[in-house]
């Protein structure tokens, strides 16, 4: 059995982390690269940082941040936000990144998966999926469509479908974002994670709604998620890597410590 895995997310905007609740209100609370580094140190096994604006904006991610952390943090971590086209992904990856996160780009050119995964391997290819609780339509049957723009356009995309068809494409992982979870530290949206983990062979890192530890075990278990991804819980220090990592080593999970 592998490892469960700890992931730290970092939103940046305008060279800033922030945070917010649901996509909306969003606050600084510090430099990614400083934080990146911090939760390094404390034994995370994974970073990941996306640049939220970047896409709505339709510019570029900033490189010389990812060559910063890079030469900073020796574990690996994934870059979102703003990858436009192979050469971005090439661009990400040579600047130190060891995988690429995309999401809307892969709404509008579904190819650039199986483009970037015979490029650079599946391994580097991560599907980010931001999902909505929707109404079932025959459209959605799952009742849980896919939004882009940092929630803020929805797609028309059934994000069970979706997920297959990633992983046929070649995408090497998914990280499964619930919209309607997102910062409200009251736990992870468990029926989508699990649907979603139980429909595909890929790995699936859970995010959005943790709060304690105990949401972490739930989503690792009950959610069948490879990976959880957490952000508010650590920003704020109300919880350390390490208190995270014992209170799921002491609930029986095969855990990095």
């Amino acid at each position: 059995m592998l490892s469960k895995r700890i992931i730290v997310c970092l939103d940046v905007r305008e060279r800033k982390t922030t945070k917010g609740v649901k996509f909306q209100g969003n606050v600084d609370i510090g430099d990614p690269v400083t934080m990146g580094e911090q939760y390094y140190h404390e034994g995370v096994d994974e970073l990941v940082f996306y640049d939220i604006t970047a896409s709505a904006e339709e510019r570029p991610i900033d490189i010389e941040m990812v060559k910063e952390v890079a030469s900073r943090i020796f574990i690996p971590f994934s870059v979102g936000g703003g990858i436009r086209s192979l050469d971005d992904m090439r661009q990400v990856l040579l600047a130190g990144a060891e995988k690429v996160s995309v999401n809307s780009l892969a709404v509008r050119n579904p190819q650039i998966i199986r483009e970037g995964a015979r490029a650079f391997g599946n391994q580097c290819i991560v599907l980010g999926m931001d999902a909505l609780c929707v109404e079932k339509s025959s459209s959605i049957p799952s009742g849980y469509e896919v939004v882009v723009k940092g929630g803020r356009e929805r797609t028309g995309f059934d994000a069970l479908a979706w997920a297959q068809r990633a992983e046929a494409l070649g995408a090497g992982e998914i990280c499964l974002n619930s919209i309607d979870a997102d910062g409200t530290k009251e736990g992870y949206e468990l029926t989508v994670t699990s649907r979603i983990a139980e429909a595909v062979g890929i790995p699936v890192i859970a995010s959005g709604g943790a709060g304690t530890p105990e949401h972490l075990r739930q989503v690792l278990t009950e959610g069948k998620a490879d990976a959880a991804l957490i952000a508010s819980m650590v920003h704020y220090g109300e919880y350390s890597i390490a208190e995270i990592k014992e209170h799921l080593a002491q609930s029986g999970l095969r855990i990095r410590l």
